[in-house]
């Protein structure tokens, strides 16, 4: 049966079936356009939210809500945002064109072959930003953090999704992948500690040393530049163990972070001048030299040799 667009008849069947598809389609359309906005809006609420909840815990712990915090938390709600809207959108469009007449079957077949393609060919990326975006949001850590990654220390300088720059001490900058970081230790979370082990000649008395390091200690807090860095009075631990040369006396001082190292040289340096005022032995390795009872090779008369 052939057709003439320039027949009435033609576009009479035209809006014939146009009125019966949309009897038959349209309002289940017009349900999925309103659950489509409905989601966006709850996905807006829901990401303000997420992000309210972020500033509380941070508040709660006394961190505060800095740059970096702004930031990071910025940087995960807008992945999540994404996530989360592109799988809207691509539910509402199987839906759409399976109410079109379109079948969605091979549509889906050739996107999960594409899919398993982009994932054996990029899967060491998908990993790379999955315990990227992990780390974020676990706060592991954060630029300006000290930390060790796998055996090596320094400053973080950078966290992005799929790397971590650190710098060490030397200036040297390392890059390290984060779906291949084995280990990761913050140095700087919250609080530092300086771990101090004290030696001490054999003969001193250790309750008179451990007396002299509390002194000290005070004298460190009082004093303005080192006093707000300390959070607590020194713990001493006391006697830790006997060494070949000394007796050493185990003690930690917990300061803010990333202050514990020029705290604990501060410490110390007065603690070396303490124990120089009050003749308090900082040992050194002594050797003896035992030649034996019978062999006396080195013996010396003191008293002959005086007398001639």
């Amino acid at each position: 049966m052939k057709f003439n667009i320039f027949e009435g008849e033609f576009w009479t069947a035209v809006l014939q079936r146009s009125l019966s598809w949309i009897m038959d389609n349209g309002l289940s359309i017009v349900i999925i356009l309103i659950t489509i906005f409905v989601s966006f809006r709850l996905l807006q609420f829901f990401t303000k939210r997420l992000k309210r909840i972020v500033i509380k815990r941070a508040s709660r712990k006394g961190e505060g809500f800095n740059t970096e915090m702004e930031k990071r938390t910025n940087t995960l709600i807008g992945i999540l945002n994404s996530v989360l809207k592109a799988i809207i959108w691509l539910i509402a469009i199987m839906i759409l064109l399976s109410k079109f007449g379109i079948d969605i079957g091979p549509i889906l077949a050739s996107a999960g072959i594409l899919g398993l393609a982009i994932g054996f060919g990029a899967q060491e990326l998908v990993r790379d930003v999955i315990s990227g975006f992990f780390i974020l949001l676990e706060d592991q850590i954060r630029t300006g953090d000290v930390a060790i990654i796998n055996g090596t220390a320094g400053l973080v300088e950078e966290i992005a999704l799929r790397t971590i720059t650190l710098r060490d001490l030397a200036g040297v900058v390392h890059i390290f992948q984060n779906g291949k970081i084995n280990s990761l230790s913050n140095m700087t979370k919250e609080w530092s500690a300086i771990v101090l082990e004290i030696g001490v000649a054999y003969k001193e008395n250790v309750e008179e040393v451990i007396k002299i390091m509390e002194v000290v200690s005070e004298e460190l807090r009082n004093d303005p530049v080192f006093g707000s860095k300390i959070l607590q009075p020194i713990e001493i631990f006391g006697l830790d163990k006997f060494a070949d040369s000394a007796l050493i006396i185990k003690a930690r001082i917990l300061t803010k972070p990333a202050e514990q190292w020029a705290t604990g040289r501060a410490y110390r340096k007065l603690l070396k001048k303490a124990f120089d005022a009050q003749n308090i032995e900082i040992p050194f390795p002594h050797t003896t030299l035992y030649w034996g009872a019978e062999i006396k090779p080195l013996d010396i008369n003191l008293d002959q040799k005086l007398k001639q």
